[in-house]
């Protein structure tokens, strides 16, 4: 595909989707489905990654073809260097050589304990889904997109990359802070090369990784915390992801962008 002169108009950032190829681990709910039902409706060629909800993948497959547009669900636990290396080859096999875009949604969170009682298991667990997963997605599509000379990548993070968390999750904030720092390195190491890295670092949104974990008083004291009074949405998220990928943001490389309402956490 040649190289698309963006003018600066919304509808040219819109139509710079259609035709291109992007894969979205984490795709079968919450932000990750969001993220990847846009960019099909947008006529993006998608791979929509998941490792057990084979049936929110195929939902959100669905949904794009529905729609008109073309998409893959690919089963891998993107932890593994064996499956990682797999996903990309039926990423290939289906949507063709090119990839454009790359979003690392994919993470998992823990429940709040004492550093004291954290398992080596568990911190290897938040290690390996939130961050390794990063490094070894991006490791492979770094490989196709400079040979392009071109391509982007959004990493999801957290706000509590900055902050460490609340207690009891330092293991989670911490795995996520890498994923900050990894994306502005990328950004360095592949900028000369025509790609773009950022991060984006979403507040407490309404998804099924939160749903029933959050107790109403801690509920209540995020949203008091939030100038704009409430949890975020996937399809907001979404949005976000969408335009730091979209020519709107061709000069932006390097940045984490968060999405929280405001929240305050530095």
């Amino acid at each position: 595909m040649e190289e698309t002169v963006f003018n600066g108009s919304l509808a040219e950032a819109v139509t710079w989707f259609q035709g291109r190829t992007a894969l979205v681990t984490g795709a079968s709910s919450g932000i990750g489905y969001q993220v990847a039902t846009a960019l099909g409706l947008a006529g993006t060629h998608v791979g929509v990654n998941y490792c057990k909800n084979r049936e929110g993948a195929e939902s959100a497959v669905a949904e794009i073809t529905a729609g008109g547009g073309r998409a893959v669900a690919i089963q891998a636990d993107v932890s593994s260097a064996e499956d990682v290396e797999r996903m990309f080859g039926e990423l290939e096999a289906a949507c063709g050589q090119r990839l454009d875009m790359l979003v690392n949604n994919s993470g998992q969170w823990m429940q709040r304990q004492p550093i004291v009682e954290c398992s080596d298991e568990t911190f290897d667990q938040m290690w390996a889904v939130n961050a390794r997963s990063v490094f070894l997605c991006c490791r492979a599509a770094a490989r196709k997109m400079i040979a392009q000379n071109e391509g982007a990548i959004v990493n999801v993070s957290s706000v509590v990359a900055h902050s460490g968390g609340g207690g009891g999750t330092v293991p989670y904030a911490a795995a996520k802070a890498a994923v900050n720092t990894f994306t502005r390195g990328l950004a360095r190491e592949l900028g000369p090369h025509g790609i773009r890295v950022n991060a984006i670092c979403p507040g407490v949104v309404d998804t099924p990784m939160t749903a029933g974990r959050i107790k109403p008083a801690a509920r209540e004291a995020v949203i008091n915390m939030t100038p704009l009074r409430r949890f975020g949405e996937a399809h907001e998220i979404a949005r976000g992801v969408l335009s730091l990928l979209s020519p709107a943001c061709s000069f932006v490389s390097g940045t984490i962008l968060d999405i929280d309402g405001g929240y305050i956490t530095r």
